[in-house]
C-alpha cells in the first residue's frame, strides 16, 4: 500500500511554519527570519519514503492585505485549502486567534484531518501550556492538538508519523528524487532576499524583489547574476551602502549559503535597480510569480 497527499501548513506570520517545514524535509527550502511576511510564495517540500510521499506546502502568514502583493500572497493561502489532504494549523503560545475570520471558519468546518500545532512551547511553563491546550481544544474542536517546538525539534517526529498515518492511499504525485516544485533560480532569489530581511530595517525588505537573470552551471562552479529590485532611488542607496559595503555583505553571505545548497562553488554578481511601485503593478507581480489567477 502506497500513501501520498498534500499537507498544508497555515497560520499567522512569524509562527514558525517555515522552520517546521524545513525540519520535516531535512533541507532549507523556506527562508527563515524574525520578520513577518518572510514567506511570499507557496513553496512545496516533498518527502519520500518507501511507501509514502508527503507533499508539504508552506504558505505566507495570514494577514489583512494592504496592497496588491499582499492580496496575491493571500491567494496562495486560499489555494492551500483547495488541495489539502491534511491541514496543519500552527499557532504559538499566547496566541488567541487567526487574523482572518473566514480562514478560521474554513479550519473549524474542515472535512479533512486538522492537526493544531501549538508551537514555541520552549518559551512557556506547564500551567500556560495546559491553559493553551484547553483554549484551542474549545476553539477548534475538530483538531488533534500537539504541543511542539519546531526550533528544538520537540514532537516533530511524532507529528510526522501521525501525518503519514493520515495520508490517503495514492501513487506518488512527483518523481521520488524530487525535493521541491520550485526551480533553482527561485532558491537563489530567496537566499538573497533572506539576507536582505536579516540586515535591513523598516520598509526596505518589503520593497525588495530578486530576479536571477543568469544561472550557468559548469562542472565545478555555478555562475549567477541577480538583480535586486527596489521601488525608490533612496532604497537603492541604502541597499548598496557606503562604498558598496552593505551590498557586498549580502553577496558574501548569500554565496556561502548557495554553495552549501548546491554543493559546489558559486560565483554571484549582484546589481540593484529601481522598479517603481512594482508591489502594486499587476504586470510586474505576474512576472515575479504572483497573481497566478
Amino acid at each position: 500500500m502506497h500513501k501520498a497527499g498534500f499537507v498544508n501548513i497555515i497560520g499567522n506570520p512569524n509562527v514558525g511554519k517555515s522552520t517546521l517545514m524545513n525540519a520535516f524535509v531535512g533541507e532549507k527550502l523556506s527562508i527563515i527570519t524574525s520578520k513577518a511576511q518572510t514567506t511570499r510564495h507557496r513553496i512545496l517540500g516533498i518527502v519520500n519514503g518507501e511507501d509514502f510521499q508527503m507533499i508539504l506546502s508552506d504558505t505566507p502568514g495570514i494577514i489583512k492585505p494592504a496592497y496588491e502583493l499582499q492580496e496575491s500572497m493571500m491567494d496562495f493561502v486560499k489555494s492551500a485549502f483547495d488541495d489539502a489532504d491534511v491541514l496543519l494549523y500552527m499557532v504559538e503560545i499566547g496566541e488567541q486567534e487567526l487574523k482572518d475570520e473566514a480562514f478560521f471558519r474554513k479550519i473549524t468546518n474542515s472535512k479533512i484531518p486538522v492537526l493544531l500545532l501549538l508551537n514555541k512551547i520552549d518559551k512557556s511553563d506547564q500551567q500556560q501550556l495546559e491553559e493553551q491546550v484547553q483554549l484551542w481544544s474549545e476553539k477548534v474542536p475538530n483538531a488533534e492538538i500537539y504541543p511542539v517546538s519546531a526550533l528544538e525539534g520537540f514532537n516533530v517526529r511524532e507529528i510526522f508519523n501521525r501525518i503519514i498515518e493520515l495520508l490517503p492511499e495514492s501513487p506518488a504525485f512527483y518523481p521520488k528524487d524530487q525535493l521541491t516544485d520550485k526551480p533553482e533560480r527561485f532558491f537563489v532569489n530567496e537566499t538573497i532576499r533572506e539576507k536582505i530581511l536579516i540586515h535591513y530595517k523598516k520598509e526596505i525588505p518589503y520593497a525588495v524583489e530578486i530576479d536571477t537573470e543568469e544561472f550557468f552551471e559548469e562542472e565545478t562552479i555555478i555562475r549567477m547574476r541577480a538583480v535586486i529590485m527596489v521601488e525608490r532611488e533612496t532604497q537603492k542607496g541604502i541597499i548598496i551602502g557606503h562604498k558598496g559595503a552593505a551590498l557586498k555583505r549580502v553577496g558574501v553571505e548569500a554565496r556561502k549559503d548557495l554553495e552549501l545548497f548546491f554543493g559546489k562553488q558559486v560565483h554571484l554578481e549582484l546589481y540593484v535597480k529601481v522598479n517603481k511601485n512594482w508591489r502594486s503593478d499587476q504586470r510586474q507581480l505576474k512576472r515575479f510569480g504572483y497573481n497566478q489567477k
